[in-house]
């Protein structure tokens, strides 16, 4: 069986054709900026798939969105894609590609059963795995005793939307002081140019962190400090085994992981807490894609 996997971000959207063994036989991606509606890039993505697969053999849909989703009603609200707020993705879908089952989650949620499923075989033996997605904004998902909670309207797992500072930076959710408010691309980027740096994106100030620039390194520094609260906040509650990070604010390497994993060491006073294993993804952004498809195949997969 073969399915149609979409992974939907903060600023790009994904699409793959995958196997019931997760191999993936064709992929495509576009930038949401490119499209003046979501009917038009749902239109554009599933339309480079089928025109190397045939529409025949996808027998059913998996999405991955940013949200926060209602998978009940099949819609999603991203917060930082004002144009989707309040899309209905699922009955898209089956105007596009009629009588197919979709099945609707957070595309972290999905990012975290990849690696659950396909990725470093050790998670398979996890009990507890967090997933974060760190990049334009911030998501999270779980894997708990082998299978996806995704909670009864599909958002468990916001972990951006934990809040550190009920007094900090607006979040665009709405509230104030959110994780993703310290950690997030756009607002690592921000704070740095606050205090005297002088770049333009996450790429560049990555590149700065690496050459020892302070604000960078502090922005680096804030970010992980944040993440590492929200990540023991997360394991007070799972009682988590393993976190697995990616998205491109975590493509950074080390400049984000030596921080975070100190963070964690220090505050972690809990002592189920200090087993935790913080690593970056092994499946890159192919981690989204098989875990939305791990939602609709049958086999192999922590809930089947």
């Amino acid at each position: 069986m073969t399915a149609l996997a979409l992974d939907i971000g903060g600023t790009k959207f994904a699409a793959a054709a995958v196997h019931a063994d997760g191999t993936i036989q064709a992929r495509s991606e576009v930038l949401l900026s490119g499209y003046g509606s979501p009917e038009e890039a749902l239109a554009a993505v599933v339309g480079q798939i089928t025109a190397r697969v045939p529409e025949e053999d996808l027998r059913a849909v998996g999405v991955g969105s940013a949200g926060p989703l209602d998978a009940r009603a099949g819609t999603v609200s991203p917060v930082n894609i004002p144009s989707w707020r309040g899309f209905p993705l699922v009955k898209a879908l089956g105007e596009l590609l009629p009588g197919r089952g979709a099945r609707l989650a957070g595309d972290a949620q999905c990012m975290a059963l990849g690696e659950w499923w396909r990725g470093t075989p050790r998670l398979r033996h996890s009990r507890a795995v967090l997933g974060m997605v760190v990049s334009t904004g911030i998501g999270g998902g779980l894997v708990l005793d082998g299978a996806p909670f995704l909670g009864p309207s599909g958002n468990a797992g916001h972990i951006g939307h934990i809040i550190l500072d009920p007094d900090g930076d607006p979040c665009p959710c709405g509230a104030a002081g959110c994780v993703e408010t310290y950690s997030s691309g756009p607002n690592m980027v921000r704070w740095a140019r606050a205090n005297g740096w002088a770049g333009d994106d996450a790429k560049a100030l990555a590149v700065d962190a690496r050459r020892g620039l302070p604000a960078a390194c502090l922005a680096f520094a804030r970010a992980a400090g944040a993440l590492a609260a929200a990540i023991l906040t997360a394991s007070a509650l799972f009682d988590l085994d393993n976190v697995v990070i990616g998205g491109g604010v975590a493509a950074a390497g080390p400049i984000l992981f030596d921080p975070l994993r100190r963070a964690v060491a220090r505050d972690a006073r809990l002592g189920f807490q200090r087993r935790l294993r913080i690593e970056p993804t092994s499946l890159g952004r192919d981690a989204g894609l098989l875990g939305a498809a791990a939602l609709v195949l049958p086999g192999d997969r922590p809930d089947a």
